[in-house]
Order: C-alpha cells, then sequence, then structure tokens
C-alpha cells in the first residue's frame, strides 16, 4: 500500500506523534508498503525508508521576541504565516489548521492525492483534512487522546479570568470536534481514551478502532547484571502538565525516609517553575534530581537502574513510561486513571493507587522498597506483557488491518 502521513510536529521531543510517526513508518516499510510522511518543524529523526516532506511551520505560539527569521523576513507576509503571526498574538493555537491547509496544497500541487491508498493523519484534526476528503481517499486519524482532557485540566489550573481566557482560545476543540466526525476510521491507543472520544467529540463507536501504542522492545530491554541504584523512584513526563500529578509523588515523597530519592526526567528551573517550585516548598531539593532532556540511551540507562517508575497521573490517554519501564524489567506504582490499568495489567507488573492520594502512593513505593523478590517477579511479568502486546511490529499489523477494512 501506498500511505500518506500528515504530521504537524515530528520531532519525537515535540509530543508521542513525533515517536508513533517514526517507528509505525518504520514497520510499514519493513512489511513492504510504501509510506511518504508531510510533516512540520520541529522535524523528525531520519527516516530513510520513507519519503519525507517538509511542511513550512515558523512556530510562532508562546514566540514574544525573534519573530520574524532573520535568513527570510519577507516570510512573515506570506498569507498564512501572518494569519499565525496575528493569531498567536492573541492567545489563539493555529499550527494544526495551518498545516492542514499547508498539507492540502502539496497534495493538490506535487503530489495528487489519489497517488495513496490510505491517508492517515497523526492527531492534528486540522479543517485542511475536509480538503483532503475531496482526492476520494480513506482517511485515518490518530487521536492518543482528545484534547478534551488536556482543557478541563488547564481550566482547573487556572487562577483568574486572564488565564481562563487563554485556555479557552488555545484549545481548537470545535474545529476538531468537525473533523474527527468526518474521518472514515480514527485509531487510538487505548479503550478509555476511545471512550473519551465518544463522549468528547461525539463519534460513533463503528469508526473507532482500538490499536496499542508500541515500543522498540529491542531498544528498551532489561541489562543482565546492571545494579539498581538503591531507593530510586523515576518519574519521566512533562512536569508542567497538571494530568501528570507530580505535585501528588513530591507530597508522597515526604512521607518516605530520607534515603529514597526521586529523578525527574524533565527540565527544572529555569525552564520550568512548577515542579521545583513545590520541590523548594517541601524541602526534598537534596532529593530530587531533574536531568533535564536526555537522549533514549541515558532514559534507557535510569529505567534499568531505578527501583520503580511511578506515575501519580490524573489521567493518561496510554502511558507510555508505564509501558517503558516494563520492557527494560522495572516495576511501575500508578494510579487507577485514564488507561494506566490497560496497560500495566492485572498480571503483578504494578501496583495500583487511587488518583491524588500522597498516602496511598508512599504506601505503595515503601511496600515494593521492601521486598526485592517481589521487584524482580514484577519485573519479569512486565517485560512478558510487553512483549505480547506493545511491540511496533504488532502496532503496525493492527493498523494495517485497519487500512484493508477500508480498502
Amino acid at each position: 500500500m501506498k500511505i500518506c502521513f500528515l504530521s504537524y510536529r515530528g520531532n519525537p521531543y515535540c509530543g508521542g506523534q513525533g515517536v508513533y510517526l517514526y517507528f509505525l513508518s518504520r514497520e510499514l516499510a519493513r512489511m513492504g508498503h510504501s509510506p511518504t510522511i508531510l510533516v512540520g518543524s520541529p522535524k523528525p529523526w531520519p527516516m530513510p525508508w520513507a519519503r519525507t516532506i517538509h511542511v513550512e511551520n515558523l512556530n510562532l505560539w508562546g514566540v514574544r521576541r525573534k519573530i520574524i527569521p532573520p535568513s527570510a523576513p519577507w516570510q512573515i507576509f506570506r498569507p498564512l504565516n501572518f494569519f499565525e503571526f496575528a493569531a498567536t498574538r492573541f492567545g489563539f493555537f493555529p499550527e494544526m489548521l495551518i498545516f492542514s491547509i499547508r498539507a492540502f496544497r502539496l497534495l493538490k500541487k506535487t503530489l495528487p492525492g489519489h497517488a495513496f491508498d490510505i491517508i492517515h493523519d497523526v492527531q492534528s484534526l486540522g479543517y485542511g483534512l475536509l480538503l483532503v476528503k475531496l482526492f476520494r481517499r480513506p482517511l485515518v486519524t490518530t487521536v492518543h487522546h482528545p484534547l478534551t482532557v488536556d482543557f478541563q485540566a488547564s481550566l482547573e489550573r487556572d487562577q483568574n479570568l486572564t488565564e481562563r481566557y487563554y485556555t479557552v482560545v488555545f484549545y481548537p476543540l470545535r474545529m476538531q470536534r468537525r473533523v474527527i466526525q468526518r474521518c472514515h476510521r480514527v485509531i487510538t491507543s487505548s479503550r478509555e481514551t476511545a471512550r473519551e472520544i465518544q463522549r468528547a467529540f461525539g463519534v460513533c463507536p463503528d469508526r473507532i478502532r482500538m490499536v496499542y501504542n508500541g515500543l522498540d522492545t529491542d531498544f528498551f530491554r532489561p541489562a543482565n547484571g546492571e545494579p539498581k541504584r538503591a531507593n530510586s523512584l523515576l518519574f519521566v513526563g512533562n512536569t508542567d502538565d497538571s494530568k501528570k500529578g507530580i505535585s501528588y509523588l513530591l507530597q508522597a515523597l515526604t512521607l518516605l525516609p530520607e534515603t529514597v530519592t526521586l529523578t525527574i526526567v524533565d527540565q527544572g528551573a529555569p525552564h520550568k517553575t512548577y515542579a521545583p517550585q513545590i520541590t523548594q516548598k517541601l524541602g526534598l531539593a537534596p532529593r530530587v534530581t531533574f536531568t533535564g532532556k536526555v537522549s533514549a540511551e541515558v532514559l534507557r540507562q535510569l529505567y534499568i537502574t531505578s527501583e520503580m517508575v511511578v506515575l501519580p497521573s490524573l489521567y493518561e490517554g496510554f502511558g507510555l513510561p508505564a509501558a517503558e519501564s516494563m520492557a527494560c524489567g522495572t516495576p511501575v506504582v500508578a494510579t487507577r486513571a485514564g488507561a494506566l490499568p490497560e496497560v500495566v495489567g492485572e498480571d503483578g507488573a504494578g501496583i495500583f493507587v487511587p488518583p491524588r492520594d500522597p498516602q496511598a502512593l508512599a504506601q505503595a513505593i515503601r511496600e515494593i522498597l521492601q521486598d526485592e523478590q517481589k521487584r524482580k517477579k514484577m519485573g519479569c511479568s512486565g517485560r512478558q506483557r510487553v512483549e505480547e502486546l506493545f511491540s511496533w511490529k504488532r502496532v503496525a499489523e493492527r493498523t494495517v488491518e485497519v487500512y484493508q477494512e477500508l480498502l
């Protein structure tokens, strides 16, 4: 099959869509399919197995200085660029809309849409997709979780009318609702997310297909003989995202012995302030380390050498750090939130606690730290579950089944 992917951001450090795009296209190419990828900035990792076409994107949201590109200052006056500039000054986030329009133009002028068997959008859901439907090819979209979840979490955190205004204008919920209802199939990564898509966007259940996310099981794997760092906890995620529940983990840390330490794979001050401020307020600075952005190799090493990974989330559309930790044979403590129970399972790979409950988190962490045999058994169970359910080869096979169903 000839498959055209559309992704408004392709770099793996910009969110799950970049990781998804990279590994799914690789596995599809290994199966003999031909992927073409239209992708915005920041650019993805090199993908020699696919034809990759960069779609212009100035990434102006949140930028207050150096807005005009010094190498080509006239670019800002192109119609779509100027619209992006104007909209972002008022707090709107037009990136998905503009990408979808530019992708349609590219398909129309240089890559005739009828040359593809399938057009597969990855999490953008811009109005331009309605124009893409004019090519009369099956249109599939992948939604890891609907933006309504982020919208509600942001509203809960807002403290005044100004912050609420920026939340309301930032999320293009009306556009996404209209577009997703007109896609032929919606692929999502968990039953929990499928239910949320039905509730939030009114998508007919007959159009939704559940395909678990994947991970590189050859890369994320246990290391024989690698020693663990005693009493070490690991958190992987965006600490400025209130859905990740980092504040509850930091509160739980105050209930544990001082020998217990926490490594946070995210940026600390001055780049991010929410978690560092709580850390200082609770007097935890000597016990908490912020790594900043790390390479995949460093991340794997952190998974392998930590006693456990903790996910205190209030919602997860999938929970990739849980799966990566399990693949490395490391136990998980997670909340019963979103799709985490689906990912971790009930086979002994992790312990579940209620969301927003620091005492329960601390008790679960203490239970695992005190029992080495239990940690080893949980690690083996997690690795087995990942091999059975979350390999990228399996994700590609299930995705092709969705394509074939439409064709």
